[in-house]
């Protein structure tokens, strides 16, 4: 018979969900490449009688490990080898200010500060401005290898180790991770058309993963088209393909709202495509039969499904129909650079880790204590914009110490310094990319001993390492949560709602747009995609805040149904305008106005609060308009505004 927690040990909401591994399938090619890239550094360098050399090698394969997160092939070679050459100027710049106390603090510190700011543009300088720092703790804190080059040639040639491993398969599998982004985006249409006219949380957990699938493929297909500027017939057919769901997609809301499910064979339909699509395959139009559309939201479904079909069936895209809005590297790192430089968001993320590890480089450098690279490692960790809330990275970092040092204290008191370290570390490095996606501290658990095995190789002190490694993250932690958190109050102070009130206006502008005369569909389809977009960047941010402790988690949690209902609104106003599309009656420029004027009122006043104020409803007009549903859904999110 189970048994309940009493209420007074019943542990808080936010508390469970930092401690909830999260589900996600264990990738078993990553798993193979960081076993094989992690143990042969280290076999080369016993073999030739030079463990602290493989020892580096092995440190470098492990950075490239974390950079492993590319599916398509040509885009891994800029997620592994960019960070390695940033990392590789990191460990010189820590090499030369190693022992010489206030040049080695203000040189980690002013690292800090770019690597804070470089972080904010996006995954791989986020992965980029983690090694660069990383590696220039590492090289302050721990006597490697001279002459001064000889500990970046070694590192960053294990990261290109685990690149090399990598691209393998490249020759034999070259196209296929492209057409299986844009296959999975097809499958998960496909469970969209079939959670139409089901339950409501249903419908909107299946059309956020249209949206992270969607955005995955069109992030694998740019990013490749930014790379090889040059037109590629099979990537412009996969691009065409990509865009050519999109009016399926803004059907389904027009579906959803008849609260009536569609016929299997719909999204058979779909996944079927999907099929052809991920195999290449192409002049396949037989079509099972469809049931007859009757209505504008049936005719635009069906036209839709048959236009897709088209695309996917046609062995030769008209380029000019590919739609790829690519943009050239060298002119998207110029903006990034720029808009770097300007943003107050990345000084102020750069000005707080440069904080916290001028504090943790003062206090190893030059308090008479034993030196430790690990109290700035943890720092680096723990304070990463994209990673999630800092007071929630901080405890798993703290749990994930403690579980991965269990683990080292094993590995380092029954095994050998020698040989037996590789087959060792063979089995370490499949924890790696097996645990990472899980969450943050089962990533901690799995590279924690892992570097404390390559530390033992470099400085031989055994388990005399844990003790020290475990007082270190827990000053690093502190750190981190004094002088990155609890002294920022916007770290606190939930700023969601900014985020979403930009998100709300945004809305009223599609409105208005999709109802004009003055946007061409191209434009509406980019803003329907930007706001999706963005709602799923929020939707992703309040997930995060729910795992910060109150106030923080008790106020996302409040305003969490207004974030759904923003969603809803969206996908109301992309329903109407599918029906006035195939014949709907178009509704009269006073509502839409009205519509929007009320959208915009309820923007500002999100943006006002922190806490949900009363909202003023006033929407009416025509039963019968297209708008009908619409002004529900805003009616509803106003509703929810008001305090209970």
């Amino acid at each position: 018979m189970s048994r309940e927690f009493p209420i007074g040990l019943t542990p808080p909401d936010w508390l469970v969900r930092n401690l909830r591994a999260q589900p996600a399938p264990v990738n078993w090619a990553a798993v193979a490449r960081a076993s094989v890239a992690l143990a042969l550094p280290l076999a080369i360098g016993f073999a030739v009688g030079q463990p602290a050399y493989g020892a580096l090698a092995s440190m470098g394969a492990l950075n490239g490990v974390i950079g492993d997160t590319a599916d398509a092939y040509r885009m891994r070679v800029i997620t592994i080898a960019v960070p390695q050459l940033t990392g590789a100027v990191g460990v010189i710049l820590g090499t030369l200010v190693f022992g010489q106390g206030w040049a080695a603090v203000g040189v980690v510190t002013a690292v800090a500060l770019v690597s804070g700011m470089i972080s904010t543009i996006g995954t791989v300088a986020s992965v980029s401005g983690l090694l660069l720092l990383l590696n220039c703790v590492v090289g302050a804190g721990l006597p490697l290898p001279r002459p001064w080059w000889l500990a970046p040639l070694l590192m960053t040639g294990g990261g290109l180790l685990v690149l090399a491993l990598a691209l393998l398969a490249w020759p034999l599998r070259a196209g296929v991770p492209e057409r299986g982004s844009v296959a999975l985006g097809y499958r998960r249409v496909a469970d969209l058309l079939a959670a139409c006219g089901g339950p409501p949380e249903q419908y909107v957990a299946a059309r956020f993963d249209v949206t992270r699938a969607l955005n995955q493929a069109y992030d694998v297909l740019l990013g490749h088209r930014a790379l090889h500027h040059a037109r590629s017939p099979e990537l412009t057919r996969l691009i065409a393909q990509l865009n050519a769901i999109t009016p399926v997609i803004e059907a389904a809301p027009a579906v959803d709202l008849t609260g009536k499910p569609l016929p299997p064979e719909i999204p058979d339909t779909v996944r079927r495509l999907a099929d052809d699509v991920a195999a290449g395959r192409t002049g396949r139009l037989d079509l099972p039969a469809l049931p007859a559309p009757v209505t504008e939201t049936t005719r635009a479904l069906d036209h839709a499904l048959r236009h897709a079909a088209e695309v996917v069936a046609s062995p030769d895209v008209d380029p000019l129909g590919a739609d790829d809005h690519a943009v050239p590297l060298r002119s998207r790192v110029t903006r990034a650079t720029r808009n770097v430089v300007m943003s107050a968001t990345s000084w102020r993320y750069g000005l707080r880790l440069a904080l916290c590890i001028g504090i943790a480089q003062a206090l190893v450098s030059l308090v008479p204590v034993p030196r430790s690279y690990w109290v700035a490692l943890t720092i680096t960790f723990v304070l990463k914009p994209d990673f999630g809330s800092v007071f929630s990275r901080a405890l798993l970092r703290a749990l994930g110490t403690v579980v991965g040092l269990v683990l080292a204290a094993a590995v380092l008191a029954e095994v050998p310094l020698g040989w037996w370290d590789v087959p060792v570390m063979m089995v370490l490095g499949t924890l790696v990319p097996a645990l990472t996606p899980r969450g943050y501290g089962y990533q901690t658990a799995a590279i924690t001993p892992v570097i404390l095995l390559l530390s033992d190789i470099l400085n031989h002190q055994g388990v005399d390492l844990l003790l020290p490694r475990l007082l270190d993250s827990l000053m690093g932690c502190g750190i981190a949560l004094v002088a990155g958190y609890l002294l920022w109050p916007e770290s606190w102070h939930s700023r969601v709602g900014d985020r979403l009130a930009d998100a709300v206006a945004d809305t009223a502008a599609y409105v208005e747009a999709a109802f004009g005369t003055g946007t061409a569909p191209t434009a509406r389809t980019r803003m329907r995609r930007r706001l999706y977009r963005d709602l799923s960047t929020i939707r992703t941010e309040f997930q995060r805040a729910l795992t910060e402790p109150p106030p923080t988690g008790r106020r996302a949690a409040a305003w969490w149904p207004l974030v759904v209902a923003v969603e809803r609104i969206v996908d109301a106003t992309t329903g109407a305008r599918v029906r006035v599309r195939h014949g709907a009656p178009p509704p009269c420029p006073a509502e839409v106005q009205h519509v929007a004027r009320q959208l915009r009122e309820l923007a500002e006043s999100v943006r006002r609060t922190d806490t949900l104020t009363a909202v003023r409803t006033d929407l009416t007009g025509p039963s019968e308009s297209v708008l009908e549903p619409l002004r529900q859904e805003v009616a509803a999110a106003r509703a929810i505004a008001t305090p209970h």
